[in-house]
């Protein structure tokens, strides 16, 4: 009911000498009390509903959609189509879409722009003005939109004849209807036009004595939610689903088993101390480092070749550009029949698949990315390259770097050696193998002709490592051995030793981090780039 309808005529105002009875009364109240309250909500949309629609016709083609209609209350049928879609061969056509409003602006009272969003694509969008399709309230109802709003839009394609800069798509909608389905706040924390913005572009805009805003990186993760939604993140993510999903159908072609580990463990399953250690119900225990032990136990169980995608935990206080308390874990485990170079002929295969199939079909995405991540495409042999430590260790040493030769990479050798590989070999993708076996973990095999030397690998993209790997220790008095010389409890480990003892085949394998993976076939410089919701020795919100 309408706060300007007048109240209904009471029994009393008919007949002033009848009383009315206590129900009666509360009758009167509830339709008092309904009747103020619509009034107050009129008030507060600054028109009544009655008003609007005598000042109005065109009312019911904008608005805000009520929650009531929001409940999955019907199935219209309607057909919508996503902005990707929207091309020059939809010309004429009517098309209804859903996206955020990304920028408003109105040109006089009669028209205004509209540019919508939807998963990193966008289009224009124009009201203008005209008998029985736009009215000036609908201009008006457009340009008092939030940013960052959801909005439903239907109206006609258009081709312009001059190219739209301000869109990814190249037609615009002539608008015929546009509701609002969900309401931003006006003030959000971080601009998604400030987010999305290049180093290149502030530093440009500096020199022009122009100052821009940089979003850093503790706020951009703060608000990730908002920071997720610029052009390149939305890539970004895009391609670690990719890399994802082609290192699962290159292994299930290769007659690999996907497999799930658990992650709540007795026992470090690596070694050392950068271990998440709590009470399982009265018992130590620790969230996994790896799913080493169990996918080797999966070997064990005659599965032949397997494969895991799941979180991996390290507790160690690394705050570098490329640690994390929880990544994603690519794990492989598989019989060799001879050698560990049957597991390093996987890596290569796998990840030259990758990296030409994330060239050939993710073009777009990477475009995206380097709008505001500017990279060079990674450089890669068909038949990756594989050096020896000492061959690694030789070249750092012609180089003037001194490296131990029973010792580890440090991060800086690691890179140099990434820069002489590359001037050498013309490849920024290569394998060093061999590696000293006092700095491998203790199921590692050691080689046969130096025992100081082990059948392990890692693998390097762009001078930083994203692989370990190598052939296991598959005798269970041996691989008892070498946990007791690491100090590793094997009491903690007792069932996966135990595994061996019923017959285990030699098999190799190794793991590799998603994130790092796609931090560095993109170039980023900081992996919370390519985590979407990192976690570090800092950071457990949001």
């Amino acid at each position: 009911m309408s706060s300007e309808e007048p109240l209904q005529s009471t029994p009393s105002e008919e007949n002033p000498e009848k009383k009315l009875s206590k129900k009666e009364l509360a009758k009167l109240e509830r339709q008092r009390k309904r009747q103020e309250a619509a009034a107050a909500a009129s008030a507060a949309a600054g028109v009544s509903a009655v008003t609007l629609e005598a000042e109005d016709p065109l009312a019911a083609n904008y608005g805000e959609i009520p929650l009531n209609d929001l409940q999955s209350k019907e199935i219209s049928g309607k057909k919508w189509t996503e902005v990707k879609d929207l091309t020059n061969e939809l010309k004429d056509q009517v098309v209804l879409i859903r996206g955020r409003a990304q920028a408003i602006r109105a040109v006089g009272k009669k028209m205004a722009f509209l540019v919508v969003r939807e998963r990193g694509f966008t289009v224009q969008c124009v009201l203008t003005v005209a008998q029985d399709v736009v009215s000036p309230q609908m201009v008006k109802f457009a340009t008092s939109l939030s940013r960052e709003s959801i909005v439903d839009i239907e109206g006609v394609i258009s081709v312009p004849t001059q190219p739209i800069t301000g869109a990814s798509q190249q037609v615009e909608i002539q608008v015929r209807k546009l509701y609002c389905v969900n309401k931003a706040i006006p003030a959000l924390p971080i601009n998604i036009e400030d987010a999305a913005r290049s180093e290149l572009e502030i530093e440009k805009a500096l020199q022009a004595g122009e100052q821009l805003v940089r979003v850093n990186q503790d706020t951009r993760l703060n608000f990730r939610v908002l920071d997720m939604r610029t052009p390149a993140n939305q890539a970004i993510f895009r391609i670690q689903c990719q890399v994802e999903n082609i290192f699962r159908q290159f292994l299930l072609s290769e007659g690999f088993v996907g497999i799930h580990t658990p992650k709540l463990i007795a026992g470090s399953s690596e070694g050392g101390s950068a271990v998440f250690r709590f009470d399982y119900k009265g018992t130590p225990a620790c969230l996994a480092q790896s799913p080493q032990l169990h996918k080797q136990m999966s070997i064990c169980g005659d599965f032949g070749r397997v494969f895991e995608v799941g979180p991996v935990f390290r507790a160690e206080d690394s705050f570098t550009h490329r640690h994390l308390c929880e990544f994603t874990g690519l794990d492989v485990e598989m019989e060799i029949k001879e050698h560990y170079s049957e597991v390093m002929d996987i890596v290569d295969r796998l990840f030259v698949t990758m990296f030409d199939s994330l060239n050939e079909k993710c073009s777009k995405e990477l475009e995206a990315i380097n709008r505001q991540y500017p990279f060079e495409k990674l450089k890669y042999l068909r038949k990756t390259l594989r050096l020896t430590f000492e061959e690694g260790v030789q070249m750092l040493k012609e180089a003037g770097v001194e490296i131990d030769p029973l010792g580890d990479l440090n991060t800086e050798s690691e890179r140099k050696l990434g820069q002489l590989v590359l001037e050498k070999y013309g490849t920024e993708f290569y394998i060093l193998h061999r590696y000293p076996l006092a700095v491998r973990p203790f199921y590692t095999m050691p080689c046969h002709d130096n025992p100081k030397y082990s059948n392990s690998f890692d693998v390097f993209i762009r001078g930083e490592e994203i692989i370990s790997g190598a052939q296991r220790v598959h005798v269970p008095e041996f691989l008892t051995e070498r946990a007791q010389s690491l100090g590793i409890d094997v009491k903690t480990i007792s069932t996966y030793i135990d595994s061996f003892r019923y017959g285990a085949p030699p098999h190799g394998g190794f793991g590799v981090g998603l994130e790092r993976v796609v931090m560095l076939f993109c170039a980023l410089n900081n992996i919370r780039k390519t985590s979407l919701f990192p976690r570090d020795p800092q950071r457990i919100t949001p």
